[in-house]
C-alpha cells in the first residue's frame, strides 16, 4: 500500500481516520479558504478538499493525499468555524428550528500518477426549536467554536436535533469514512 497522507491538521479529522487502522501521517495544507464569488457550499467544499490534497501533494515525494473540507449551509448562507461564543449563538439562533446542510468535500490524489477522484458528501441536521437559554447552556457545556455549526454531534450537540440525514454520520465531524473506503477501494487500498 502505498503511504496514506492526510491533508489536514483537524484533530477530528485525524481520529476519524484512526478508526480505519490504517497507518498514516498527517501533514497541514496551507491554503486560502476564503469563499469565491457566488459560490455554492457543495462547490466550495469540493475545491478546498481538492486543493488541500493538490497542496500537500505538491510537498510530498510519493503516496496517496487524502483532502477534505466542510462547509455548513443555512438558508443559502455559508457558516464557518464561528471562533467565538457570540457567533457560535448566533449560528444556533439561526439554525434553531431549521435544516441545515453540511457539505463535506473529499479528494483523494495519488501522487505518482497525478490521478484524483473526488465528491462531496451531503447531511441534513435538524434543529429543534431551541431558546436562547438552551443555546447558551450548550455553549456553556460544549463551546464548539472550532467546528462549523457550532456544535459537535458525537457529544452534547445531538441533544439540539430532531433529527439528522445522510448517508454517514461521520461526514458531519469531517471525514466521510464510508465514501473514503470507496475512494481507496478505486486505488487500490481495501480496508479492512
Amino acid at each position: 500500500m502505498p503511504p496514506l497522507i492526510l491533508a489536514s491538521s483537524s484533530p477530528y479529522r485525524r481520529a476519524l481516520l484512526e478508526r480505519l487502522g490504517v497507518s498514516f501521517t498527517c501533514h497541514s495544507p496551507d491554503i486560502d479558504e476564503t469563499p469565491l464569488p457566488d459560490e455554492t457550499g457543495e462547490a466550495m467544499a469540493l475545491r478546498l478538499a481538492q486543493q488541500k490534497a493538490a497542496a500537500v501533494a505538491a510537498s510530498c515525494q510519493s503516496g496517496l493525499v487524502v483532502g477534505s473540507d466542510q462547509v455548513c449551509v443555512n438558508g443559502g448562507q455559508l457558516l464557518g468555524k464561528p471562533g467565538t461564543v457570540e457567533n457560535a449563538r448566533r449560528q444556533l439562533l439561526a439554525a434553531s428550528g431549521k435544516t441545515v446542510t453540511f457539505y463535506t468535500g473529499l479528494c483523494v490524489h495519488d501522487i505518482a500518477t497525478g490521478r484524483s477522484a473526488s465528491l462531496v458528501e451531503p447531511f441534513r441536521v435538524h434543529f429543534r426549536p431551541l431558546t436562547a437559554a438552551q443555546i447558551d447552556s450548550y455553549l456553556e457545556k460544549e463551546p464548539a467554536l472550532d467546528c462549523a455549526g457550532a456544535f459537535k454531534c458525537e457529544g452534547l450537540g445531538i441533544s439540539l436535533f430532531t433529527r439528522m440525514e445522510g448517508r454517514d454520520p461521520n461526514s458531519l465531524v469531517g471525514l466521510p469514512l464510508i465514501a473514503l473506503v470507496e475512494l481507496l477501494a478505486e486505488f487500490g487500498v481495501e480496508v479492512p
